[in-house]
Parts: structure tokens; C-alpha cells; sequence
């Protein structure tokens, strides 16, 4: 079994060859594309091959399940030294962990899947990865995603402009960030 980790609802996996399909089918949507990747970038079979399983960095690439579903895709990564940098933390030696996700599923937003979801990565990546620090780097105007994050007790740390290319255009993005509490 290939499970990252399984609640009563969400089961979030490994992503597996089976699943090029799926994401084609999620990155080619303009809908799902207007907050992720772009509407200017669909996706075809050889697109997501190069971005999502011809990759040699140590990201673990995850397919979403709800009640049993792929209803989305999510990403979690110990930073590198350089984004450390780039966000302004220091490398001593914390363990900080980034994510990024999506529902391609459409009639499954805006019903608290999304919530759910970052909340149970966020358990698993401090539970069992023993993340001190999430962090997570939404575009700015992206007000729904900004709101879930909020919900799931992620704060806005500091504004990163001109931070992402969408749409053939340098976006502002937000550095969001949890940290549980110490006890």
C-alpha cells in the first residue's frame, strides 16, 4: 500500500502512473487551472509527465481520496537551503516543511474538503516528519485558498512580491506559516 497517511475521510497516497489521467483531465480544466498552474499552461499527458513524475527532487507527490475519490493532488517537501533563504529563515538545523495543493475535483470546493485536508497534512508532517514549521506561499489574491489556510491556524508572514509566474505575469504571493505549539 502506497497511503502517506488515511482519516475517515481523506486517504492521501503516493502518486502512482495510473494517475496521469486524472491530472490531464484537473490540468486542462480552466476553472481548476484560474488558481493553479494558470489557464495560459494546460496540461497535456507529456506536460504532467515532466512536471509531476520526471522530477529528482524529494518532493513527495500525493494524490487526494475523499470517501475513496481523487478529488485533488498535494506535495510536501522538507525546504531547501535556498528557499530557507529566500524566505528569510535561518538554517539552523529546524525542520521546516512546504506544501501546495489542489482540488481538481470542482464540485468539491467550497464545501470544507480543502480544510480538512491541510489540517490533517499538517498533523501528519508534524507528527511524523516532525515538522517545527509549515509553510506555504499562496498568491496573494487568492482569497480562498488564503481563508482555508487561516481556518487551519496558518498565519500571513511577510508579503513575497513578483514571487510567481501565472498567467504570464509576476505575481505577489503571501508566505504563510504554522507552528505548533511548543509545550
Amino acid at each position: 500500500m502506497n497511503n502517506v497517511y488515511q482519516t475517515e475521510e481523506i486517504t492521501v497516497r503516493l502518486l502512482e502512473t495510473k494517475d496521469e489521467t486524472t491530472l490531464v483531465k484537473w490540468l486542462s480544466d480552466p476553472e481548476v487551472l484560474q488558481y493553479y498552474e494558470g489557464r495560459d499552461q494546460p496540461h497535456d499527458l507529456e506536460l504532467v509527465r515532466a512536471h509531476f513524475y520526471n522530477q529528482d527532487d524529494e518532493a513527495a507527490r500525493c494524490i487526494v481520496e475523499y470517501d475513496g475519490r481523487p478529488i485533488g493532488y498535494i506535495q510536501f517537501y522538507e525546504l531547501e537551503p535556498e528557499e530557507r533563504a529566500a524566505y528569510g529563515y535561518v538554517d539552523n538545523g529546524e525542520i521546516i516543511y512546504g506544501t501546495d495543493q489542489f482540488i481538481g475535483e470542482t464540485d468539491c470546493w467550497n464545501i470544507g474538503i480543502g480544510t480538512r485536508l491541510v489540517k490533517s497534512m499538517t498533523a501528519y508532517l508534524i507528527g511524523e516528519k516532525h515538522a517545527r514549521r509549515i509553510v506555504m506561499d499562496p498568491q496573494a489574491w487568492n482569497e480562498r485558498a488564503l481563508s482555508c489556510y487561516e481556518k487551519c491556524g496558518f498565519r500571513r508572514v511577510k508579503q513575497l512580491p513578483q514571487h510567481e509566474l501565472h498567467e504570464g505575469q509576476m505575481r505577489d504571493c503571501l508566505l504563510m506559516e504554522y507552528t505548533p505549539e511548543i509545550e
